[in-house]
C-alpha cells in the first residue's frame, strides 16, 4: 500500500469523527461565539479512544515506507534548504520554521486554550531540507497523539458541563427554551437576524494550525458586522519562500519542495 493511501485511510477516519460531532466532514462550523454548536455525542469518547489506540501504528508504518528509504532520502536530503534567519526573514512558521533548528510554537511560546498545561514536545530538525520537514512532521504527529490522550482524559474527568455561554445575547438559546420563553425566543430572533453588537475597539488573536501561525484582525465599531477583518495564512507566507528554496534545483525537485510546504492554494488564492 502507498503512503498515499496510508494518509488517506487515517484522514477519513478524523473526518468520520469531525462528522460524527457536527454532522460536517470540512466546513464544520463547530466552534461558535461563546462556546460550541453541540454538546459532544454519547459515542465520541470510544470512537476517538479507538483511533487514537491504533495512530501510533499507523505512524510506525509511514517510517518503515519512507524514513530509511534510499529513493526517499536521496530525492529529498539537501533539497529545498532554509536556514533559520531567511525563514523568519520570509516570515515562516510552523513545522517549516521548526524543520530550521528554531523550537518556535505559538502553543509554549504564547499559550492560549490552556496548551501550556499540556505535557508535550517541539519537534525540531537541523538542516532545513525536504526530509527534515518530513521528520518533524511525522515527529508532530506522535505528539498530537499526545495531547489528544491528555485532553480526551481531562474531558472523562471533569464529566458533564456546559458546552456554551449562558448569555442568550451571544450565544442562541436551546430549543427547549423556545417553546416556552417568549425571551428566549426575542433573543433567538435577533440573534439570528441582527447578531450581537461587541463593543468599539480591535482585537487580534493567533494559533499555531497545522502549516504555521494562523492570525486573525478584528476592528469594531460597534456594529453587528466587523468593520475589517483580516486573517494572516500560513501557507500564503510560507509559499513565498519558494524562489529560495528552489534556486539551483531542478524542475523535477518542484512536486517534492512544493509538497513539503504542504500548501492550502485556496488558502493562497484568496
Amino acid at each position: 500500500m502507498s503512503v498515499f493511501l496510508y494518509a488517506f485511510r487515517e484522514r477519513e477516519q478524523i473526518l468520520d469523527i469531525f462528522e460524527l460531532v457536527s454532522g460536517a466532514r470540512l466546513m464544520t462550523s463547530y466552534f461558535r461565539v461563546g462556546g460550541l454548536a453541540y454538546d459532544l455525542p454519547d459515542d465520541f469518547v470510544p470512537t476517538v479512544t479507538a483511533f487514537l489506540d491504533i495512530m501510533p501504528g499507523r505512524v510506525d508504518e509511514y517510517e518503515r515506507l519512507l524514513t530509511g528509504n534510499p529513493i526517499w532520502i536521496e530525492r529529498t536530503v539537501g533539497v529545498g534548504a532554509i536556514d533559520t534567519e531567511a525563514a523568519i526573514a520570509y516570515g515562516i512558521s510552523g513545522p517549516m520554521l521548526r524543520a530550521t533548528g528554531l523550537a518556535w510554537d505559538l502553543r509554549k511560546d504564547m499559550p492560549y486554550c490552556g496548551y501550556e498545561t499540556y505535557d508535550f514536545a517541539i519537534p525540531t530538525a537541523t538542516n532545513g531540507d525536504i526530509y527534515d520537514r518530513y521528520l518533524v512532521r511525522v515527529a508532530e504527529m506522535r505528539e498530537s497523539v499526545k495531547i489528544c490522550r491528555q485532553a480526551l482524559q481531562r474531558l472523562q474527568d471533569l464529566g458533564p458541563g456546559p458546552w456554551t455561554t449562558s448569555d442568550r445575547k451571544i450565544s442562541p438559546p436551546p430549543k427547549s427554551e423556545i417553546t416556552h420563553s417568549m425571551e428566549a425566543l426575542i433573543h433567538h430572533f435577533k440573534l439570528w437576524t441582527e447578531g450581537f453588537k461587541p463593543p468599539i475597539g480591535d482585537a487580534m488573536s493567533a494559533i499555531e494550525s497545522p502549516r504555521g501561525q494562523l492570525s486573525t484582525y478584528v476592528v469594531s465599531d460597534g456594529s453587528p458586522k466587523p468593520y475589517r477583518v483580516h486573517f494572516r495564512a500560513p501557507s500564503f507566507i510560507n509559499l513565498q519562500a519558494l524562489p529560495h528554496m528552489a534556486k539551483g534545483r531542478l524542475v523535477a525537485d518542484l512536486v517534492a519542495l512544493i509538497a513539503s510546504m504542504d500548501p492550502v492554494l485556496g488558502e493562497v488564492d484568496r
